[in-house]
């Protein structure tokens, strides 16, 4: 991470995760269909695998060249359509579910000992009474401590069948003995929606991280929640959400969308059109609703955008969006490994795609947010390149572009400040994580006992802090220039708000990150002037 010229965005890990996530149904085909067995390319691939397993003179792991020949395959096609090998995939499938089955806890492994994080919000652990700092040392009697054995093993030790019983054994600071919690493992949620919370006494603000299984649902209570509340008009933050469900995306832009309206419509190879419209009476039809998107926004974030946009609902604030308006789905390979193959395209009400080009390879694909940095397009909306024969115009009469990502309503730039966007790396990529655990250590009872106030009031952070983590840093071989008196507030900022994830959760955490933030101040400055 050195280098002054290297550029880091937020979440720029997320872009990574665009690439193919699931817009649509598992899909899974019949292998004895006649379409399958009587196609004579796949009789060729099938006979040459037969040759090496049993003619070629050594030994060759053939399972490793058919990984190989599916990803070549697949790299020919599109940047979307991937392939997810046999031991990623229930880790994938899991993380779009939207909850698993354990006892629901975050854990360092220090010095060959769990040590809790955080007892994950909603989980057996929480509601049991096992809080961070913990140290689990058995499971059903059994040590799990000077194992030197990998976080994935551990995991497997506390992880089961839903309902079944596990009895822990755990070392709390400033108590002598171990405590004893016997846990049932149920389902931990997995939540997609951040944070929801009110920004004024009008304004609501929720943030969705992904479109998962569950994602309706939670924005469903987060927004009753908010209408309780007071709540007039909607900030609802994608920025960096990947994408996920389509039918999640449709059910939240359909709270907004007047029914009957299109929402979107797909294509497929044969030219064959699924439209989608809206089918009920939203709670937020009539309320005013802002979208912030950035250029790490994709799919079905994408999706909600476009369909706001070309309906004349709302105000979609920020960037022009990552550009992804392919359709994939899940075809399991029999062997436990799947493919995500794009199989249409989607296009928002006004007909356009948002899908950017990939004619000039992967390579070029995925470096887009370098060639959108060095054009200053995060910068200006000036510099945003469009194709006037992709212009298109909304029944409002707005007009809109299609070719690659949703073009906000109102342009905010990004602050490109290197320092900074390296901070940001550092922080969503989890290296702040670990030296803030190491603070809350230090003084566990303490901080596992205060309230969020207090925390706001009484918690600051030291320039003896600042100076540890230039330190902490130097372990690591990262050179950092943000102890600079310049950079010490934002540094401040991030540090306390991984203090609040830590102990409040990401609600919290959220609300930290948000103060000073350019868009939700443009946000709560257009609600005010009405």
């Amino acid at each position: 991470m050195k280098g002054k010229n290297k550029i880091y965005t937020p979440l720029l890990l997320s872009i990574a995760c665009a690439i193919g996530l699931i817009l649509g149904a598992r899909l899974n085909f019949d292998p004895s269909d006649e379409l399958f067995t009587a196609n004579p390319k796949k009789q060729k691939l099938n006979r040459l695998i037969d040759y090496i397993d049993y003619e070629y003179v050594d030994d060759v792991n053939t399972d490793s060249i058919v990984d190989v020949t599916v990803n070549k395959i697949l790299e020919n096609l599109d940047p979307h359509s991937v392939y997810i090998p046999k031991e990623e995939y229930a880790r994938v499938t899991e993380n779009m579910k939207g909850d698993f089955v354990g006892i629901g806890v975050s854990f360092y492994n220090i010095q060959d000992t769990i040590v809790v994080i955080k007892a994950l919000e909603g989980g057996p652990s929480e509601k049991i009474g096992i809080r961070g700092g913990d140290r689990i040392l058995y499971a059903n009697g059994k040590k799990l401590f000077n194992l030197d054995i990998s976080d994935d093993s551990i995991t497997t030790q506390l992880k089961g069948k839903e309902n079944t019983k596990v009895t822990l054994k755990v070392l709390r600071k400033g108590i002598k003995d171990l405590l004893t919690f016997k846990i049932k493992r149920g389902k931990v949620p997995l939540k997609s929606v951040d944070a929801s919370y009110m920004l004024t006494d009008r304004l609501g603000y929720i943030k969705i991280d992904r479109f998962s299984e569950t994602t309706y649902k939670e924005f469903s209570d987060a927004i009753t929640e908010l209408k309780a509340k007071g709540a007039k008009e909607l900030a609802l933050d994608l920025r960096d959400n990947p994408g996920g469900y389509l039918s999640e995306a449709i059910n939240i832009a359909d709270e907004f969308i007047k029914d009957d309206k299109l929402i979107l419509f797909t294509k497929n190879k044969s030219g064959a059109i699924e439209e989608t419209y809206a089918q009920r009476e939203g709670r937020f039809e009539d309320g005013k609703v802002y979208v912030l998107i950035n250029e790490n926004s994709a799919s079905a974030s994408e999706v909600v955008a476009g369909a706001l946009q070309d309906n004349d609902v709302g105000t979609i604030i920020g960037r022009r969006s990552y550009g992804k308006g392919l359709v994939q789905r899940e075809m399991e390979l029999g062997d436990g490994s799947a493919v995500r193959l794009t199989i249409a395209r989607y296009y928002t009400p006004t007909g356009r795609s948002i899908q950017k080009p990939y004619d000039n390879g992967n390579e070029s694909y995925f470096n887009d947010y370098m060639q959108r940095y060095k054009n200053g397009e995060l910068n200006s909306e000036d510099s945003i390149e469009v194709n006037d024969s992709l212009r298109y115009v909304t029944p409002g009469g707005k007009v809109v572009y299609g070719g690659g990502g949703i073009i906000p309503d109102i342009f905010v730039p990004k602050d490109t400040d290197s320092e900074k966007e390296k901070l940001t790396f550092l922080l969503r990529a989890g290296y702040m994580s670990r030296f803030v655990f190491s603070i809350l250590e230090e003084n566990r009872e303490y901080y596992n006992s205060i309230s969020k106030e207090e925390f706001r009031n009484e918690i600051n952070i030291t320039d003896e802090m600042i100076n540890d983590f230039d330190r902490y840093l130097r372990q690591l071989n990262i050179g950092l220039k943000s102890t600079s008196e310049s950079h010490k507030p934002l540094l401040k900022k991030y540090l306390k708000a991984e203090i609040a994830q830590q102990l409040f959760g990401t609600n919290v955490f959220e609300r930290y990150l948000n103060e000073d933030d350019r868009l939700i101040e443009k946000v709560i400055q257009l609600s005010n002037e009405k």
